[in-house]
């Protein structure tokens, strides 16, 4: 995939690394990319969500009160019987416009609510 590739060293980047154009993620870029190619117009409002996993049910629910304070709806969902000690927290929102700010801003939320409820953030998906 050519957003991974470095043009002149052909060394793969870190998809957590960011792009010193645009302050994104390059799996952010990604992400939009596959809207792009999927015939997503990304001025328009979409449905977005975003995954979080957290090793209890309790940090799982008060990264959620974070959440909802800024404005998602977050739904704790119970751990897969192959992964118990994987609690996933989907926060989602409509009517959002996948821009460079918010996507950046949104990943930094996150980000930052998982290492707040030592979680991690494993990205974000939204309609086309």
């Amino acid at each position: 995939m050519g957003v991974f590739r470095r043009k002149r060293h052909e060394e793969l980047l870190d998809p957590n690394d960011r792009s010193p154009k645009t302050g994104l993620k390059y799996k952010d870029l990604s992400v939009l990319g596959g809207l792009v190619e999927a015939g997503a117009n990304l001025t328009e409002p979409r449905h977005v969500l975003h995954y979080l996993y957290f090793k209890s049910r309790e940090a799982a629910d008060a990264a959620a009160v974070d959440g909802r304070d800024r404005g998602f709806d977050c739904t704790a969902r119970e751990p897969l019987p192959d992964d118990p000690d994987q609690w996933c927290l989907v926060a989602e929102r409509h009517g959002v416009v996948v821009d460079v700010m918010t996507v950046r801003d949104h990943g930094d939320f996150f980000d930052g609510l998982a290492e707040r409820h030592a979680g991690e953030y494993d990205g974000w998906e939204a309609s086309v």
